[in-house]
């Protein structure tokens, strides 16, 4: 059975993506050590290069290489699009995750519909 928390930061990982991409151009393997430092946990290739094509394709991405060394690499960085798309999430996160999370995390208690006056 997988953990509740792997479970609840699988779902994060790609507004995370999107968030490392915004902040500055990074190609594949810097988003799976910096996703690792931030969570402690390791995004796994397969889902990271697919994530990265597939924004690149829907022009949320734009991709240009970097010779680093004898290897040439592919970074990503977010277009407008990208930009307004990032946008789009946090709006949904601060509308609708930010008072569960931060209840959560400071372990409030929930209402039960009842108010005083």
């Amino acid at each position: 059975m997988a953990k509740i928390g792997d479970v609840f930061l699988r779902s994060l990982e790609k507004p995370i993506i999107l968030w490392l991409l915004a902040r500055k151009p990074r190609y594949g393997y810097e988003l799976i050590v910096e996703f690792k430092r931030l969570t402690g946990r390791k995004l796994k290739p397969s889902m990271v290069y697919p994530f990265l094509h597939r924004l690149e394709e829907k022009g949320f991405a734009s991709a240009h290489w970097v010779t680093k060394g004898k290897r040439r690499i592919k970074h990503y960085s977010l277009t407008k699009n990208g930009e307004d798309l990032l946008k789009k999430v946090k709006s949904i996160f601060a509308k609708h995750v930010k008072e569960v999370l931060v209840n959560l995390i400071e372990g409030g208690k929930e209402k039960h519909g009842t108010e005083s006056s």
